[in-house]
């Protein structure tokens, strides 16, 4: 099993909506390197944390989700109404990926980013390091239990 950090921008797509839904498509991803994260090395049954971008009162991790199916072509990049719309992508030739993920819980109180940049134990998280603006980010299984350790109500799901 491997971990991962999805970042949303909360106004977009909340865990909040994830949970009413339970299980959505994670779709609008146009960077490469997020993409081949995706496709190349998330598998059904890894666990990620559902981070809040651009939130108010600050950036956070808000849970936990689960990567629910294998990678399929993102039905956005062939409508011309979307926002992610590539009209250089054709389904015979996909050039954008998506993944299924399912809510698996809501913290009752979220990780601000603050508090993750406080801990030394995490200083080479890929959230932290300047310049990392990734939407899909690996996460080790240290810094997955560093961070679950503020959280024992969830330690076993690892």
């Amino acid at each position: 099993m491997q971990h991962w950090l999805l970042k949303s921008e909360p106004d977009a797509f909340s865990i909040d909506d994830l949970k009413a839904k339970k299980i959505s498509m994670w779709d609008g991803v146009r960077n490469y390197q997020a993409r081949n994260f995706m496709k190349d090395k998330m598998q059904v049954g890894d666990l990620a944390f559902f981070y809040h971008s651009n939130a108010k009162p600050a950036p956070h991790i808000a849970g936990i989700i689960k990567i629910n199916s294998k990678t399929y072509p993102d039905p956005t990049q062939f409508d011309p109404k979307s926002k992610y719309f590539d009209e250089k992508s054709t389904e015979a030739n996909p050039r954008w990926w998506l993944i299924d993920v399912k809510f698996i819980e809501k913290f009752k109180e979220p990780i601000y980013l603050s508090e993750l940049k406080s801990n030394k134990k995490l200083k080479d998280m890929m959230l932290l390091q300047k310049g990392s603006r990734l939407s899909i980010q690996p996460v080790s299984l240290e810094e997955w239990n560093v961070i679950l350790d503020k959280l024992p109500n969830v330690k076993n799901l690892t």
